[in-house]
């Protein structure tokens, strides 16, 4: 990706989640254009953002990471979609990868180089194949490849000779040729640019092989980062709270009873999130045995807020909302779509399943 304008200057000292909160102020301000947000990933390079969430094994740096999604999320949910598999790719490299991985890594996120995951695919999937001379070359495409032809590096899963699913790091900066994003016409987040890219013959290395096979499945990493999602979407969900409350208060509407109970009810829906995701933040990045069906059962939780918050606004706020120039019009075109993540009926199910396994509730952890 290439490096555009640099990000406004912001005060001395201040702390990489502070800046991102300076930011994310002033993304808020304006719509921005619907394409892939390469000025505002610049941004978030420029104050350490990029690099500074590859270990967060601490309570101190998850709750940062946690605010950090949220901040963006709030501002640019596309940015976010892009910025929350970058950090999930940093941290599987960082994870599983060699020492020689790790310090490519470390070299990389210092330079601005982003990152991404991408694992779904069209039939017959991406293959690691071996050509007569003994290199290894990939064969197949990726699908609803976020930041398709605009990424630098990407973590892909793909088959090995003995059917492994083998994470493999490839370089794709400068490959655009290879991304086709004409099927990515969708309603909401167009700037993720999520379409198809074509891997076919590109040669790769022992250097790129990230862990054994089938590692990138691994429990509860593998589940539980789903976290990391739902803070992006809460963020978002917090930010139309915000301008249904400056909707409410600029126009007086505030005064009536029925729009306040209303209100009412997306805060206490908002607020009950977000406590569900910092815990399962904690319990994910701890890698506790019980974080798998708290974090999916967080998936639901969000996208029943974010559902009964877009209600509302569009009953509040009216027409005016639906018009192109409303950040509430942007934030639920772009929200809606992120919260179609896949099988959400299939991850409360399982999550209600392990609660019926197990008697959890006179353990405070949970809580």
């Amino acid at each position: 990706m290439t490096s555009p304008a640099r990000s406004p200057a912001h005060p001395q000292g201040w702390t990489t989640l502070e800046a991102v909160r300076a930011l994310a102020a002033d993304w808020d301000r304006t719509n921005g254009d619907e394409v892939f947000p390469a000025e505002r990933v610049a941004a978030l390079h420029e104050v350490g953002a990029l690099a500074g969430f590859v270990d967060v094994s601490s309570p101190e740096r998850t709750d940062a990471l946690v605010d950090v999604l949220r901040a963006i999320g709030g501002a640019d949910l596309s940015l976010g979609r892009v910025f929350e598999g970058h950090v999930n790719a940093a941290q599987l490299v960082s994870a599983y990868g060699d020492d020689a991985q790790r310090r490519t890594l470390e070299s990389d996120l210092e330079a601005g180089r982003v990152y991404g995951v991408w694992n779904t695919e069209p039939q017959p999937g991406l293959s690691i194949r071996q050509d007569g001379d003994g290199r290894w070359r990939l064969q197949g495409r990726k699908s609803f490849a976020t930041g398709a032809g605009h990424l630098d590096r990407i973590l892909v899963t793909a088959r090995d000779a003995s059917g492994g699913k083998q994470l493999v790091l490839v370089r794709i900066a400068g490959e655009t040729a290879r991304a086709d994003n004409s099927g990515w016409q969708v309603r909401g987040m167009r700037g993720t640019c999520s379409g198809l890219f074509d891997f076919s013959d590109m040669p790769i290395g022992p250097e790129g092989m990230i862990g054994a096979p089938d590692v990138y499945e691994t429990e509860p990493r593998f589940s539980a980062g789903a976290w990391r999602f739902t803070a992006v979407q809460l963020g978002a969900v917090e930010a139309l709270v915000r301008h249904l409350r400056d909707h409410l208060v600029a126009t007086g509407k505030g005064d009536d009873a029925i729009q306040r109970a209303r209100f009412a009810a997306c805060l206490t829906e908002t607020r009950s999130a977000g406590l569900w995701v910092r815990r399962a933040a904690h319990l994910a990045e701890a890698q506790a045995t019980e974080a798998i069906p708290f974090v999916l059962m967080t998936r639901g939780i969000v996208e029943e807020a974010g559902l009964k918050t877009m209600e509302a606004a569009a009953r509040s706020v009216g027409t005016a909302s639906f018009f192109a120039a409303s950040r509430i019009d942007r934030i639920t075109r772009d929200l809606g779509l992120y919260l179609r993540q896949p099988v959400p009926d299939q991850a409360r199910d399982r999550a209600a399943a392990a609660w019926l396994e197990e008697d959890c509730w006179g353990d405070d952890r949970w809580w």
